[in-house]
């Protein structure tokens, strides 16, 4: 959530609850106006009792961005498998490649890192994803 909030605001907040939010966002890239739709939904480390809400957040979506903190190896641990779960639901609709990108947030937290950088880059290389790391408070 504090990584939409920046990208939609330019501001930080840190403090946020689970709740699931669409924002509707106009960006001009290349000279082009492009409209987002963001659907930010926070992550369940629990196998949700309802799949089907993650099933049709998936279905809406034309492409992903999984955000884990680098501060936290259970969300990034969890990758793998959502990651699997969206190709299998995209990707076997169509011979198209869904577009995933894998971030790692809390950079500025370097003190706190237990999941490495070379870690992000490695699961993003095995999986066919792109990678970056970012601070949303800076």
């Amino acid at each position: 959530a504090a990584l939409t909030v920046r990208f939609l605001t330019r501001r930080f907040i840190g403090e946020y609850g689970d709740m699931e939010f669409i924002y509707s966002h106009n960006v001009t890239v290349d000279g082009r106006e492009i409209l987002f739709h963001i659907w930010d939904a926070p992550n369940s480390q629990e196998q949700t009792e309802d799949g089907s809400s993650e099933e049709k957040r998936i279905q809406w979506a034309d492409s992903f961005v999984l955000v884990y903190s680098i501060c936290d190896r259970a969300s990034f641990n969890i990758l793998p498998l959502k990651i699997q779960f969206i190709k299998a639901a995209k990707e076997g609709q169509s011979q198209e490649k869904v577009p995933i990108v894998i971030v790692g947030n809390k950079r500025d937290l370097h003190h706190q890192r237990v999941v490495s950088s070379e870690e992000g880059r490695l699961l993003a290389l095995s999986l066919d994803c792109g990678f970056y790391e970012v601070s949303a408070a800076e």
